[in-house]
């Protein structure tokens, strides 16, 4: 079966969460979490830190740059992920959707190439 990438689209500005809200949204996101490993389709997954703690190395001249915070500054950052494996995109974008309603913030559902050729 395919590999599905589902990445957490979070807001990098705005005003932020309401005390107690990250709490709910983490265990809403833990119940899909489990849902999925009893559908035996969960393969890897995680929150990240927030994008000021990321290192960015940059090719520059044959050498790499090593360069404090996120490759580029933007409206919005990957703040987790979860790699499922299901039949195909109909089932990934149903996973999907769950993971939406419990982050209550976008996630992109994109297919991994398929290697095994």
């Amino acid at each position: 079966m395919p590999n599905y990438l589902m990445t957490v689209v979070e807001p990098s500005t705005g005003p932020g969460l309401a005390p107690g809200q990250l709490e709910q949204i983490m265990k809403d996101v833990d119940v899909v979490h489990r849902e999925m490993h009893d559908a035996g389709i969960w393969v890897f997954g995680g929150g990240l830190h927030p994008p000021a703690t990321a290192t960015t190395l940059r090719p520059r001249d044959g050498d790499v740059l090593v360069v404090d915070g996120p490759f580029a500054e933007g409206k919005e950052h990957v703040g987790g992920f979860s790699v499922i494996d299901v039949p195909d995109l109909d089932a990934a974008l149903a996973w999907g959707r769950r993971l939406a309603l419990a982050t209550t913030i976008p996630i992109e559902v994109r297919p991994f190439y398929d290697t095994s050729a």
